[in-house]
């Protein structure tokens, strides 16, 4: 049998398969009704409505990621990698990522984010 950290690092692999086909609403049937996304820095999204406003405005198109870490521990679990937006203005722009999960009942209830632009411009999907 699955201990609870596989499982959580289990739904959270597979709610970032939802998003990387651009099935949002996938996604957000992997979040509490209540999920608290903080973007280090930036703002704090509270709630499936402000989430799902958020992938409205910011994934023109569904980013590419790559998962270069993946660890759990108790109820959180914590992913490193890379991500690929496209921009407004149609060029890709990559970032790195540290995303901590903290899940509840099995969904991921709150997210706190440090995103970081990368210089270099090595998008996700080249590495």
């Amino acid at each position: 049998m699955m201990d609870s950290i596989e499982q959580n690092k289990q739904t959270l692999e597979r709610a970032n398969a939802a998003i990387a086909v651009g099935d949002y609403e996938g996604f957000l049937c992997y979040c509490t009704e209540d999920t608290r996304w903080t973007f280090v820095g930036e703002q704090t999204l509270k709630g499936k409505d402000a989430v799902r406003g958020y992938m409205a405005e910011t994934y023109i198109e569904p980013p590419r990621f790559a998962v270069e870490l993946l660890t759990g521990e108790g109820d959180v679990v914590t992913a490193v990698g890379k991500i690929s937006l496209k921009g407004r203005d149609g060029e890709m722009v990559s970032y790195s990522y540290c995303d901590v999960w903290r899940l509840r009942d099995g969904k991921l209830h709150e997210l706190k984010a440090f995103v970081i632009q990368n210089m270099d411009g090595v998008p996700a999907y080249e590495i």
